[in-house]
């Protein structure tokens, strides 16, 4: 596979690159590993996408009650 070749935005190479020297890491090694846990989390959030899509397909919703006790659970001071 060929090296990829990506348009990085000024401030954010800017910052890639503070990072990598601040950590005396090698830029390649922390691209990867950026990329890695952004792929990790992105195919976690789509999983749970598509599980809430099937479970809503099946009927299975949440009982007016129960929404509103998670939201009260939740709601922060003064709200």
């Amino acid at each position: 596979m060929t090296a990829a070749k990506l348009k990085i935005r000024a401030d954010l190479e800017a910052q890639f690159e503070d990072l990598a020297a601040e950590t005396h890491r090698d830029g390649s090694e922390l691209a990867n590993e950026a990329l890695v846990l952004y792929l990790e989390r992105e195919k976690r959030d789509i999983a749970r996408i598509r599980e809430g899509l099937d479970q809503a397909r099946r009927g299975e919703f949440a009982a007016d009650d129960e929404v509103e006790a998670f939201f009260e659970k939740r709601a922060g001071p003064g709200t």
